[in-house]
Parts: C-alpha cells; sequence; structure tokens
C-alpha cells in the first residue's frame, strides 16, 4: 500500500518573480536590523563608556566599511519601512491584483533606494 507521491519541484525549476524576492529581501533585512540594533546599541554604549572607548568606537564605524554597513542598515530599514506599510494595504485587503502587486513593489523599491540617498546626501553633504 505504499503509493509514490509526486515530489514537489526544486527551486531550479521555479523562476524568481517579484514579490517573491521582495518577501525574501523583507525577511533578510528584518534579521539585518535586528544584527543592526547591536551596532546602535554599542554606540550608545561606547557613549556611556568615556572618550576614549567612544574614539575607539568611531575609528571603527568611520572607515569605509563601516559606513558600507551603516548604509546597508539605512537600506534594511528604509526597506522593511516601506514594505511593512504595504502589507498593513494588504491587511487591510487592497492590493492583492497581480499588476498592483507589482507597482507596489516596484514603488518599495524606488522608495528606499531614494530614502536612502537622500538621508546618506543629507549626513554627508548638509
Amino acid at each position: 500500500m505504499s503509493r509514490q507521491r509526486p515530489l514537489s519541484p526544486h527551486l531550479q525549476i521555479y523562476k524568481p518573480q517579484l514579490t517573491s524576492l521582495l518577501s525574501i529581501l523583507h525577511r533578510a533585512t528584518g534579521v539585518a536590523l535586528s544584527i543592526g540594533s547591536v551596532i546602535l546599541v554599542s554606540w550608545v554604549v561606547a557613549l556611556s563608556l568615556g572618550e576614549t572607548a567612544y574614539s575607539s568606537y568611531s575609528m571603527i564605524i568611520n572607515n569605509w566599511f563601516g559606513k558600507l554597513v551603516l548604509f546597508g542598515f539605512t537600506f534594511g530599514l528604509f526597506y522593511h519601512l516601506s514594505n511593512g506599510i504595504r502589507h498593513l494595504f494588504w491587511d487591510a485587503g487592497y492590493g492583492y491584483d497581480l499588476k498592483v502587486a507589482y507597482t507596489s513593489g516596484t514603488l518599495v523599491i524606488i522608495s528606499s533606494l531614494t530614502l536612502t540617498i537622500v538621508t546618506w546626501f543629507i549626513v554627508l553633504f548638509v
């Protein structure tokens, strides 16, 4: 009585779609924001420990790699925020149409990139 059940298709068969990539990116940015919060907490701890600890922290965070991590953290923050607003609309029952889902996904990417670039422009040049 052992029937062979059909196997699920492997990931190589599926064509990546915008909605699935945005879902994966939303989860990844959530994890990255959790890890990045450690950077923010360590900044506050360095502030509380005095000038020596803060100067050591500043030396680490102000090099090119530290700024790249902060840039990624900023993008993750704005992406997670924008996609979270998109999910709130879905929770209210709006935006389930395929065309609207792709349009809102594109808007999420554009808005998160724009907000990240504007924020870093203000940080670096204003």
